[in-house]
């Protein structure tokens, strides 16, 4: 189901369906999950195209083996009205899809300083700006699609 410019280039060359996601009782606002793996690791993705980067929490980065003394650098973001400290990594994301090759990208991961432990887990969060500016995507919320691909 891929889509088309006028000149008949690819537009998107993957999709994922099902993966708008209604509020729950304990969070105010709809999602969009998507199937992902982050270095081989398969997960679930919450899209933020207000976020940077490729938020891990640190139990995944502790799976991945990420360890702060291999870090790009250090960077501070506010991330739900608190500033948040944590180390930069490049890591690559797989975009499954439902037809077609999957996508991968090559993108710049921020994981939180240990002491971000305490706050409930959340799913890893695709942000736009090194993250997700990487593709086209959009989304159609009457058929619940999120087209996506080819990387730039």
């Amino acid at each position: 189901m891929p889509l088309f410019f006028e000149d008949r280039t690819a537009f998107a060359t993957g999709y994922q369906s099902n993966v708008y996601y209604e509020p729950t009782p304990g969070e105010t606002k709809s999602r969009l999950v998507l199937r992902v793996a982050i270095e081989g690791h398969q997960t679930l993705a919450m899209v933020d195209t207000g976020g940077v980067y490729l938020f891990c929490m640190p139990s995944l980065a502790r799976d991945l083996g990420l360890h702060a003394a291999e870090a790009l650098g250090e960077q501070t973001l506010i991330f739900r009205e608190e500033r948040v400290r944590g180390t930069l990594h490049r890591l690559t994301l797989t975009i499954f899809t439902e037809e077609g090759e999957d996508t991968e990208l090559d993108t710049t991961a921020f994981v939180p300083h240990s002491s971000y432990e305490n706050v409930p887990e959340l799913p890893s969060i695709l942000g736009l700006q090194g993250c997700l500016d990487r593709l086209r995507f959009a989304f159609d919320p009457k058929t619940d699609t999120f087209y996506f691909g080819p990387p730039d």
